[in-house]
């Protein structure tokens, strides 16, 4: 009986000597050309459409709607108030389209922001204008409303020092004189 088992071993071990490895995978089929989506057609921008009721409620208050054509200015300027809460602001956006931003708000014992177009991408155009930094979560918004085109700045810490951001308003921007505060 011994014999058998022995010989039934054997006869296995020298099956599993012949056996070979399977053959390894074929390498990967290589990835297929990335193919480029259709060009989609771009949509085209509306003016908000506003019930008579709303329009009414702006105009008693002195507000018009923003007008939801594209952003176009340039300018150049700078301000300061009593308190010496200042600022400068260069700006150029030609058709809804940021071409130069650079503005410094420097707050009196607080600190200084700064903002530089290079940290920035936009996101939007139309009806308001949105840069959002690369780095954090700081957005810049811009929209024009009757001849006024306001910058103003949302979760910003990081491009700020000290507690600057905390006494940081919108800078508002004359369309037709080109000043600002």
């Amino acid at each position: 009986m011994m014999h058998k088992s022995l010989k039934l071993t054997a006869f296995l071990i020298v099956i599993a000597g012949c056996a070979t490895a399977p053959p390894p995978a074929p390498p990967p089929a290589p990835a297929p050309a990335a193919i480029p989506e259709p060009s989609r057609p771009q949509a085209t921008p509306r003016t908000p459409v506003l019930k008579k009721e709303t329009i009414a409620y702006l105009a008693r208050r002195g507000h018009k709607p923003i007008t939801g054509q594209p952003l176009n200015v340039a300018v150049n300027c700078s301000f300061r108030d009593e308190d010496g809460y200042a600022g400068r602001l260069d700006l150029t956006v030609s058709n809804a389209r940021v071409e130069r931003f650079d503005a410094r708000i420097d707050v009196p014992r607080r600190g200084a922001c700064q903002f530089r177009l290079a940290e920035f991408r936009q996101t939007e155009s139309l009806p308001i204008v949105v840069l959002v930094s690369q780095r954090s979560p700081c957005k810049v918004s811009l929209w024009e409303q009757d001849r006024q085109i306001t910058v103003a700045f949302r979760d910003c810490r990081s491009k700020c020092e000290g507690h600057a951001v905390d006494y940081l308003w919108p800078i508002l921007v004359d369309g037709q004189k080109k000043t600002c505060s």
